[in-house]
């Protein structure tokens, strides 16, 4: 047998490598009780995510956002800033394009159908930008209206953490180890019993 840890060959009988310690015998019991017949879940794969009903994908979504404490104001934000930016690419495709052009079409050597076509193709900058206003405009006037948002799932954690808290709880301990006749750490006269017993 090859020891997972050191590469070594030991012996089948020996329950430790004799290199470096590592516990073979566990070794050989995790490979024993491997699944060996156990068959593929597809429900575990991407694919039954592919399938999986609108409600189902819905709730998932919400579920996720929820355990990573994303609010509707959080996703408005990030919809306006990615309306911002989307914007700002078609801005700059615009210009990008309109400048690549005309440098071309100064260089004069092209017909004045490719003149027309070319002087023109820095509309293509206008998609992005509509884009990027709808997503503005969704951000800050829609998803403020449609704020609806599914509770959260109140579990015996969150319960906990939201609850008022009680009376009987203990104070807070006094942690400063500057305090004069307290030991500075756990261990420090811990045999303090033994040095007082008479002989």
């Amino acid at each position: 047998m090859f020891c997972p840890q050191c590469g070594s060959t030991q012996n089948d009988e020996l329950k430790f490598c004799k290199s470096c310690g590592a516990n073979l015998h566990a070794l050989r019991q995790i490979m024993a009780s491997r699944d060996v017949d156990g068959k593929f879940d597809w429900n575990k794969t991407w694919v039954a995510d592919m399938f999986r009903s609108g409600d189902d994908a819905v709730k998932q979504q919400v579920e996720i956002e929820r355990l990573q404490g994303k609010t509707t104001e959080m996703k408005r934000q990030s919809e306006i800033k990615a309306g911002v930016i989307t914007s700002s690419v078609g801005i700059a495709l615009m210009i990008l394009v309109f400048v690549v052009m005309n440098g071309i079409i100064a260089g004069g050597r092209i017909s004045d159908a490719a003149v027309e076509i070319l002087s023109r193709l820095w509309i293509v900058g206008v998609l992005p930008l509509l884009v990027g206003a709808a997503l503005i405009f969704n951000g800050m006037f829609v998803s403020k209206k449609g704020g609806t948002q599914l509770p959260p799932v109140e579990s015996a954690d969150t319960n906990e953490l939201n609850r008022a808290p009680e009376e009987n709880y203990l104070e807070p301990a006094h942690t400063n180890q500057l305090t004069e006749g307290i030991p500075f750490s756990v261990t420090d006269d811990t045999t303090r019993h033994l040095r007082s017993k008479p002989q």
